[in-house]
């Protein structure tokens, strides 16, 4: 196959592009780690704790509820779109801030994670109610 200057050049431009989205979610993955890193050790748990899936979420649950074990409530379908609803809500108060920023961790929780790790949002302790 003879392929041409502008052709060779196309299939670069391609590539890197798909090169460069890549090492954008690294990053982005990279930054969220850190983020759930830091707010673990905001509540006062290990950092580590927060890399292991089933252990991390059960964790944030405890955070938020005082119960890690609420987290299977997530398994039943309706209540875990209400659940996810209060998880937010309740996350944003537990970690002193308004609900409404509960809100925006509803729609955006990779921002508000961050959010959350590199503020002045200091943790106050879990919101003991049911939902």
């Amino acid at each position: 196959m003879d392929y041409s200057i502008m052709t060779i050049a196309a299939m670069l431009l391609e590539r890197s592009g798909e090169s460069g989205s890549m090492i954008f979610s690294l990053l982005q993955w990279a930054a969220l780690l850190l983020g759930y890193w830091i707010l673990f050790m905001k509540a006062g748990e290990e950092g580590w704790m927060s890399l292991v899936p089933l252990l991390g979420t059960y964790k944030m649950f405890e955070m938020v509820y005082g119960n890690g074990w609420k987290m299977l409530l997530m398994l039943v379908p309706g209540l875990n779109i209400v659940l996810w609803i209060g998880y937010c809500i309740r996350f944003a108060q537990v970690f002193d801030r308004h609900w409404a920023f509960g809100i925006g961790m509803l729609f955006c929780p990779q921002i508000m994670i961050l959010y959350f790790a590199f503020s002045s949002a200091r943790y106050t302790g879990p919101v003991y109610k049911f939902i």
